[in-house]
């Protein structure tokens, strides 16, 4: 038992009228004693439900970020370019933007993706297996991967351990805690960019501004299907932006292809994924989904000046996707 954190505890916990926020510098601190095994279980447990009642503020989630930031490995020169957060643990919908960015890194964007193994058939991790793409297992590795195809999938376990084990504190709670929203904005190594997809959308101002305070130059953020960066075509894409200090809204029209995909109901099958980048299934509505999110992605790099650009683009990226070297075609060639 912790007293230094047991102040922070009562800080937050002390009723409607004796409480506060922490400071940027008080959720620092105490996210180290977190991380350093200084405080007790029963002390992280009831302050994670504490804040996930009240609801954390920017400055909180930063303080938390600027704790994991400081016990990072040293940087091994990954110098991504674009930093993608996966941390929907339980997927209902296929992952159809693991292809978006396979599409971005067949251009020549280096896509850093980092996130949890998850439950299910339809896990991120299991999505990118079936396109012949392993998670990395060492920090070298994973730039390794970003020299050869651009793409590397870190498991947070090997950014952060201590981090990584606070996730497995949701099926003791009962809920999502704000470690969730701590990873997401964790960007590790400096990315040019951030592509970061909600599934809440009162959570789209607290990751903006906690963004801002982490002074990432380039983000882009927005309530993403299953809770991931992907976007839903059905739908218009209302996305809030970070560029190089402007910060603004920016709405996104439906992608019109057809009739509406069902998107709870297809079957969480895997393989799917790589039929649709092969071309063995036709599917308009998660085609749709991929050239959207990749639109987005190549809006907030500064690839395209404007949302009719970038979805050319990602049209013509998709249509000429062969043609191109990517992570998912050097996997396929070694397969055979």
């Amino acid at each position: 038992m912790s007293a230094r954190f047991a102040d922070y505890l009562r800080t937050v916990g002390r009723g409607a009228h004796l409480s506060r926020p922490l400071s940027r510098e008080e959720a620092r601190e105490a996210m180290t004693l977190v991380l350093d095994g200084e405080a007790a279980p029963v002390q992280i447990g009831a302050f994670l439900l504490v804040l996930r009642y009240r609801g954390e503020t920017p400055a909180e989630i930063a303080g938390f970020v600027d704790a994991v930031r400081a016990r990072l490995p040293a940087d091994p020169g990954l110098s991504p370019d674009l930093d993608w957060p996966s941390y929907a643990d339980r997927h209902k919908q296929l992952p159809w933007f693991t292809l978006a960015a396979v599409l971005l890194a067949g251009a020549g964007v280096r896509v850093l993706m980092h996130g949890i193994p998850g439950e299910g058939p339809a896990t991120t991790p299991a999505a990118l297996a079936a396109l012949g793409i392993a998670p990395a297992r060492t920090l070298a590795e994973a730039g390794e991967q970003l020299e050869r195809t651009a793409f590397a999938y870190l498991p947070l376990s090997l950014l952060s351990p201590e981090l990584a084990g606070l996730f497995a504190l949701r099926p003791l709670l009962g809920l999502r805690t704000p470690v969730h929203t701590l990873a997401r904005e964790l960007a590790p190594f400096a990315p040019k960019a951030q592509i970061q997809g909600i599934f809440h959308p009162t959570y789209l101002e607290l990751h903006h501004e906690t963004q801002r305070l982490l002074g990432q130059q380039r983000a882009i953020t927005f309530k993403g299907g299953g809770g991931e960066a992907q976007r839903n075509p059905d739908k218009p894409c209302r996305t809030l932006v970070h560029v190089d200090g402007a910060s603004f809204a920016e709405e996104w029209p439906e992608w019109r292809y057809g009739d509406p995909h069902p998107w709870r109901q297809e079957p969480l099958e895997v393989g799917r994924i790589r039929a649709l980048w092969e071309g063995e299934l036709d599917l308009p509505g998660p085609r749709a989904a991929v050239l959207g999110t990749t639109a987005l992605a190549l809006r907030i790099l500064g690839r395209a000046a404007a949302i009719e650009e970038a979805e050319a683009m990602a049209a013509e990226l998709w249509r000429t996707r062969h043609a191109r070297p990517s992570a998912v075609a050097r996997s396929l060639s070694a397969d055979e």
